[in-house]
């Protein structure tokens, strides 16, 4: 299989709604792609916390390597030595775990069920990672495995030594399994129930393998005990072992789906999936996938390290959230409800948490994405008609974890733009219930709902721990209501209600420490106070981290802190205070703190979300050139393509996200608006391929790594000075013209007009 493939070829871009043809040199773009970043991670200290994900595009599947036993939500890590097997996974966080996981591993000699026991030696100097590829050579047994996927199933190709018992095994783990081998059928079949919560009862995901080879032997295990010559078990625990002769250099390949609808459907998606096809078709397949979509954004210049870096981001953003569809056997789209337990008709998604991804990773899908968007909203209806709420964070039902109601703020975001195809008029009921109480879980609707509602805020003093955080976090998903209830002819009461809402801000601002601050239910501000105490009040940060989480009005918070110049002074102390915490909280350094305690950049935490967006606030203050250096800065300094190449946790592409619309040169601070706020392009030339067939260009001359300053910049051949750009005119296609300089151009983009929104802007 060639490494590099670069062929003079004429292939397909997708659009939503058409195609259009693009002809020129291909290049092979997985070949810049590591899917290794990140993987370099533990529960004490996250460079990523990702797995290798062998997948196509927002796959209702992935393959992954494992490393680490059953169950541990650190299932590959770099640093590990030993294959225990190659799982199936959905795994969005090592937070949330895995659901539905069953592995296949390769064994000769002795046949060994122990996941301990039967784990092989391994090396990354003989393993291949790619988004449509893994490779690993099993020294203890000297196999070679290959696997290569579709969106439902996935081909295997192993390669064995001259051996008289070689082994294929099936591993369907814990919490609930059933394998039947049929040997006439060279096949198993079966079922795993394992998960970590967000299941009904009925939760299953039957799978299907499909042998190239009969099998001489044929075995099964249940709860630790070997079953010679038994073709099923069933229990909590349940595994096949399928076994033949071999010659040296022999291959077997295993075709393998799965459904959570029935095992008739499992059948049915391997039959549409890969039938009669070899795994050379595809692997060409999933390589053309993955090509399509990382083309659409093409960068020249930069170095091939940032291009790595780049593609590789780019990978993770095109993973989540998962399709949780299939097809029936009339070709009808159907799913699994994880709400209800009920097989209905519809698109359905999840593998996401809206407190991570509002951010930027949704506002990239309205932009390069509006058809996949739209889906996406077709299944917020559905899930909110399954199981009465929005999801704010889905795996595969809704999970316990994080805070806030945005899943508000991508809805709106997505009909603000011009996103269209689905319910609104029912997701805006669904965000409105969501305003006015909490869910079966706090995790959905609003946890205080009433003291907001009354108050402004949620009270430091009431047992709901990260109040400060709750409350900017539902002024911001205000502000958005408000906007969409606008587009939708809303009464004028109703859009005043949540315009006012959306300057709640202001009664958590605490004007001696010029800070955020969590207040009582009497109107006191909490005591004592100490702005570099991680959690309490907030999520997972500090008040230095969360004080700039008005997304809506940084004028306003600007006029709070004094006005500009005190703003901007305010922004700098970020940078230059130590980087010391208060870890009273939790009881330990969590490894956000870890994270940015070691990075040397002061109370700077990029690892984790909520100050990912502050270092784009200088342009709202009239120093652009300070988001300019700081931008560059993060980018050349907290990441690389290698496996520690992220600050702190990927988070279902958000942290990839930010980095993919900084390096193009702008970054959506505000979702809900049609505004993005300029930073500092990584690149000589970025071009976009949109959806409507246009294309933008960011030209940036003279870019180099000590030049991240934009001196001066055009747009479609006009002087421009505004530090944002509008979302239609990027879909009207042009260009941006930037000259790149090694120093600051304190005379641009200085005056109000340039700044971008705020609700109090004049």
């Amino acid at each position: 299989m060639k490494s590099i493939r670069i062929v003079m070829a004429t292939f397909w871009v997708m659009s939503w709604s058409t195609q259009f043809l693009v002809a020129q040199q291909a290049e092979n773009y997985l070949e810049y792609v590591n899917t290794l970043m990140g993987t370099d991670s533990e529960f004490t200290l996250s460079n990523g916390n990702t797995y290798p994900a062998v997948a196509l595009p927002w796959g209702m599947n992935f393959w992954t390597p494992q490393t680490s036993k059953m169950g541990d939500g650190w299932g590959y890590k770099y640093d590990d030595y030993k294959i225990r097997g190659i799982k199936q996974t959905h795994q969005p966080s090592p937070w949330i775990n895995d659901y539905a996981a069953f592995a296949l591993m390769a064994m000769t000699g002795q046949a060994v069920f122990d996941e301990e026991q039967r784990g092989s030696w391994f090396s990354h100097k003989a393993e291949v990672a790619k988004p449509h590829y893994y490779s690993v050579y099993l020294a203890d047994y000297d196999i070679t495995v290959e696997v290569t996927p579709t969106e439902r199933a996935a081909i295997f190709r192993f390669t064995f030594p001259q051996s008289d018992t070689s082994y294929i095994l099936l591993d369907a783990f814990n919490k609930g399994s059933m394998v039947e081998i049929d040997k006439s059928a060279k096949k198993i079949t079966g079922y795993c129930r394992n998960n970590s919560g967000g299941v009904p009862d009925n939760f299953h995901n039957y799978f299907v393998a499909e042998f190239s080879k009969s099998f001489s032997l044929a075995h099964t295990w249940e709860d630790s005990v070997m079953q010679e010559g038994n073709t099923t078990a069933e229990g909590n625990h349940s595994g096949a072992f399928v076994g033949f002769p071999t010659i040296k250099g022999e291959v077997v390949t295993v075709k393998v789906a799965s459904s959570f609808i029935s095992p008739e459907q499992a059948e049915l998606n391997l039959s549409r999936e890969i039938g009669e096809a070899d795994f050379e078709t595809i692997f060409n397949r999933a390589e053309e996938t993955w090509n399509q979509e990382l083309s659409r954004i093409e960068v020249e210049g930069g170095t091939t390290e940032q291009k790595e870096t780049f593609y590789s981001c780019l990978y993770r953003l095109l993973l989540f959230p998962r399709k949780f569809y299939e097809f029936n056997a009339q070709n009808e789209m159907v799913h699994y409800s994880p709400y209800n337990g009920e097989v209905l008709p519809g698109y359905m998604f999840t593998d996401n948490g809206f407190w991570d991804t509002f951010r930027a990773v949704f506002p990239f899908f309205t932009l390069m994405y509006p058809e996949f968007n739209s889906q996406v909203m077709q299944g917020l209806v559905n899930t909110y008609k399954e199981s009465g709420w929005l999801p704010e964070w889905a795996s595969p039902g809704h999970r316990g974890s994080m805070i806030g109601s945005n899943s508000a703020v991508n809805i709106a975001d997505s009909y603000l733009k011009g996103i269209r195809g689905y319910d609104i008029e029912t997701l805006y009921e669904a965000i409105i219930k969501n305003t006015k109480s909490v869910g079966p879980i706090h995790s959905v609707g609003r946890y205080g709902a009433e003291y907001y509602n009354e108050l402004g805020y949620v009270p430091y003093d009431v047992e709901i721990n990260e109040n400060a955080a709750r409350s900017l976090e539902y002024a911001f998903a205000d502000f958005n209501i408000a906007e969409l209830a606008k587009a939708l002819g809303k009464p004028k009461k109703e859009i005043s209600l949540y315009e006012k809402r959306a300057q709640n801000y202001r009664k958590l601002f605490d004007p001696e420490s010029g800070l955020m601050r969590g207040k009582n239910k009497d109107g006191s501000f909490q005591q004592p106070f100490n702005p570099f105490k991680w959690g309490d009040a907030f999520t997972e940060g500090n008040s230095w981290h969360y004080s700039w989480s008005v997304f809506q009005d940084i004028e306003g918070l600007s006029e709070l802190m004094g006005g500009h110049n005190a703003f901007v002074n305010k922004l700098d102390s970020v940078f230059i205070l130590p980087p010391i915490f208060d870890d009273s909280y939790y009881g330990f350094p969590i490894h956000e703190i870890r994270e940015m305690q070691i990075v040397n950049m002061g109370q700077y935490a990029h690892g984790n979300q909520p100050i990912q967006h502050m270092i784009y606030l200088y342009n709202y203050a009239g120093q652009p050139w300070k988001t300019q250096y700081h931008v560059r800065n993060v980018m050349d300094k907290l990441y690389s393509s290698d496996p520690d190449g992220y600050s702190g946790d990927e988070d279902n592409g958000q942290t990839s996200a930010w980095y993919i619309f900084s390096a193009m040169g702008f970054y959506p601070v505000t979702p809900g608006t049609q505004q993005y706020v300029i930073g500092s392009p990584l690149f000589e030339k970025v071009t976009l391929h949109l959806p409507n067939e246009e294309t933008f260009v960011i030209y940036a001359k003279g870019n180099q790594k000590n030049t991240p300053y934009i001196r001066q910049a055009e747009l479609n051949g006009s002087k421009y000075s505004q530090n944002y750009l509008e979302h239609d005119r990027i879909l009207e296609g042009g260009t941006l013209t930037l000259e790149m300089s090694a120093q600051p151009a304190k005379d641009r983009g200085v005056n109000q007009e340039d700044f971008p929104f705020s609700m109090s802007k004049p």
